[in-house]
């Protein structure tokens, strides 16, 4: 038996009679357990079984096998030519490093062999990743799939839906007999994409209920499922989603999975922070202040000028930005999205001094300079499409359906991977760009490699991650952002090599609170892009005031999208305030505790806590009208029971509108245990409306 802890978190792990490990707990904190209770665990946890073992529970297999009478999803699938087609790995050897458990086994009929690893991170979070080699004929893989079980109580499952500019849509269900699956097949984890698989405990929030998850770290295609077999055992498992033939070993060749991450905690909030805590504890966190940056899309779109462009820089640098982006539009031809993908030439006839007098003003003004691309991406209407048809993905049936005008360069043809490296390069060199926004617009659907036609989606992503990190490691301190048409490619696969997401095209604060809530289960706020945008919603056609949009705008890696060219003074005057405001309270906002309140579908409670618990920052809105009224009470989570704070309403902009209770006029000064507790009198507002609440320490209280 070997009991792994950390973060608190235990894992205890079956490694007995030569077979491959079986979790029998992964959830809260066991404490210490000696070898003699280690065993009697393991006793109380076995079945009563009958005449089949197969009909009865087992403890959960990190990859399930047919001949050990798994009767749910197989962990391995595979072939050669139909034969070896049922794996038995077995005769496992085990090694402890830490917290890092690594089993190897073999099955010799088949000539495979069999490495997991587990490793239990300081967050207390779990991972776990495969691989598999042959020693034989050609065998083909199909699946390698990795499990974590879940508990009886574990009676409702959350996931998440969505499309283009609406991502992370929570639906929930309960946890029935069968599977719930849910695939990306596009390429890339999708706008669709689930993101996290969650089973918990029937109504689990954000402070209550015990919750357990699963998340695949990969930029491709992939599978989660939730199954619940016969003999009611129940786990969560996934994997990369392998296309035909996508993976054939030959003799002597390897197919690692990825990493499959799993959180637990009592609460949402709980199992978001061991994530959260994972991802700030890495070498490749961002370590410097998240600098604001103007993005040109919105302002701007296509209608690039140098003129307008750096004058749009000159207002920027007033507004307290640190970063100016110019977004697309800006290379060889590009007057809309039907053309010029690939051609990544500045467009001299829109600039005929090209962009280096933008980027070297932009410096001067105290800003990093930051540009778009669509790397994998290419028209049909460009000279690189035309000088290299074969470089485009083709299954048979020519470069297939375009979506926004556009198809997929295949990178896995080394001379196109130089060509569109060599060109990004050389840009980020000559101009000195600090930051790229790397956009993916268009899934890879019928994506053959030429002229074979075979499946070339997982060398792609390989490509890509290729590509990022030899960027990074050719540019040292070049950031690069992860967009796909929004929120299409969010993953701790492609965070090795990003320092910022854009979780989704919509400004819309409305949509935003959603997005970035549900976002902010796997990456803390710092990872988030969140910009400002204007008045009316470019995505929505919604119409809400500055104050609302920066507000929600707050609560990430703050940007700004209105065109500051056209802004009032007054206008121009309040998203100043904003920004500053931002700037002063970043550091809470990217080192503290993400919390949440669980409160009525009409409203949303938002805060984040200082790591010493001195501060607390927290949100309150009104999301829609309700049938009992007013609010009520809100309760401040987060804040030390012990610590006596001071809370108070803080407005950056106006005071909102609507009905403010007697204590906002002074605020009140009271225990953590109480705001945590009790609270205080929520402000009656219009919907689509918000307020702040500071709380500080009271030195000597």
């Amino acid at each position: 038996m070997i009991h792994l802890r950390a973060g608190g978190t235990s894992v205890v792990v079956a490694t007995d009679s030569g077979r491959l490990p079986r979790i029998l707990h992964w959830g809260a904190d066991l404490g210490e357990l000696t070898d003699a209770a280690l065993d009697d665990l393991a006793r109380a946890a076995l079945p009563a079984v009958g005449d089949s073992a197969v009909t009865y529970p087992q403890p959960v297999p990190v990859v399930a096998q047919l001949p050990e009478g798994w009767l749910g999803r197989p962990g391995v699938v595979g072939s050669s030519g139909g034969a070896r087609w049922a794996p038995q790995f077995r005769d496992a050897t085990y090694a402890l490093d830490g917290t890092l458990l690594t089993c190897e086994a073999d099955d010799p009929e088949y000539q495979l062999a069999l490495r997991i690893e587990l490793e239990l991170l300081p967050s207390g979070l779990l991972r776990q990743r495969a691989a598999i080699t042959n020693a034989g004929e050609p065998w083909r893989v199909e699946t390698l799939e990795l499990a974590v079980p879940v508990p009886s109580e574990a009676t409702e499952l959350l996931d998440f839906t969505g499309r283009w500019a609406l991502e992370r849509v929570p639906q929930r269900h309960p946890f029935g007999v069968g599977a719930w699956v849910r695939e990306s097949r596009g390429g890339k984890p999708g706008l669709e994409n689930t993101m996290l698989l969650l089973a918990g405990e029937e109504g689990f929030g954000f402070r209550s209920g015990r919750v357990w998850g699963i998340h695949v770290a990969w930029s491709g295609n992939q599978v989660a499922a939730a199954e619940r077999v016969p003999a009611d055992s129940r786990r969560i498992s996934g994997a990369e989603l392998l296309l035909p033939d996508e993976v054939v070993l030959a003799a002597g060749e390897t197919y690692e999975t990825p990493w499959l991450y799993a959180s637990w905690g009592d609460g949402l909030d709980e199992l978001a922070a061991r994530f959260h805590g994972y991802l700030r504890s890495r070498p490749e966190h961002p370590s410097t202040a998240r600098p604001v940056i103007v993005n040109t899309w919105e302002a701007v779109y296509f209608k690039h000028d140098p003129e307008t462009l750096m004058r749009l820089a000159e207002r920027s640098a007033e507004l307290g930005a640190e970063r100016f982006v110019v977004d697309d539009g800006w290379f060889l031809g590009r007057r809309d999205d039907t053309s010029s993908l690939g051609d990544w030439t500045v467009d001299a006839a829109v600039w005929p001094s090209g962009l280096e007098p933008l980027a070297q003003r932009v410096r001067e003004l105290g800003m990093d300079f930051g540009l778009w691309f669509e790397p994998e991406m290419v028209n049909l209407d460009s000279e690189l499409a035309r000088e290299h048809p074969d470089w485009v993905f083709d299954a048979g049936h020519g470069p297939g359906l375009p979506s926004r005008h556009q198809h997929v360069l295949d990178l896995g043809h080394e001379e196109a991977y130089d060509h569109v490296f060599g060109q990004v390069s050389a840009l980020v060199a000559s101009l000195g760009i600090a930051y790229i926004k790397w956009d993916h617009n268009r899934y890879l659907l019928d994506a053959g490699h030429t002229p074979t036609g075979r499946p070339g989606v997982r060398r792609q992503v390989e490509q890509v991650y290729r590509m990022m990190r030899e960027l990074k490691a050719a540019h040292p301190g070049l950031e690069i952002e992860s967009c796909a048409s929004g929120g299409g490619r969010i993953d701790l696969g492609v965070m090795q090599f990003a320092d910022r997401v854009w979780p989704s095209d919509c400004n819309d604060p409305h949509e935003r609170l959603e997005i970035q809530r549900w976002t902010g289960l796997l990456l803390p706020p710092e990872l988030q892009g969140t910009h400002i945008g204007a008045e009316d919603s470019h995505t929505t056609h919604r119409s809400h005031p500055l104050d609302y949009r920066a507000e929600k705008a707050l609560w990430g890696h703050l940007g700004v999208e209105v065109n500051l060219l056209e802004a009032s003074e007054d206008e121009f005057a309040q998203l100043k305030g904003w920004v500053a405001f931002h700037k002063e309270h970043r550091a809470l906002l990217h080192t503290g505790s993400v919390v949440h309140g669980d409160l009525s579908s009409a409203l949303r409670l938002e805060g984040v806590v200082a790591p010493d618990a001195s501060a607390a920052l927290y949100a309150f809105s009104v999301v829609e009208r309700a049938a009992t009224w007013p609010p009520g009470r809100i309760r401040l989570p987060g804040l030390d029971d012990a610590t006596v704070y001071r809370v108070q309403p803080v407005f950056p902009g106006a005071a909102p509108g609507g009905v403010l209770p007697p204590w906002f006029a002074e605020g009140v000064v009271l225990p953590g245990r109480v705001l945590g507790t009790l609270g205080v009198e929520a402000p009656s507002l219009d919907p689509d409306r918000s307020v702040l609440l500071r709380a500080t320490a009271v030195p000597g209280a």
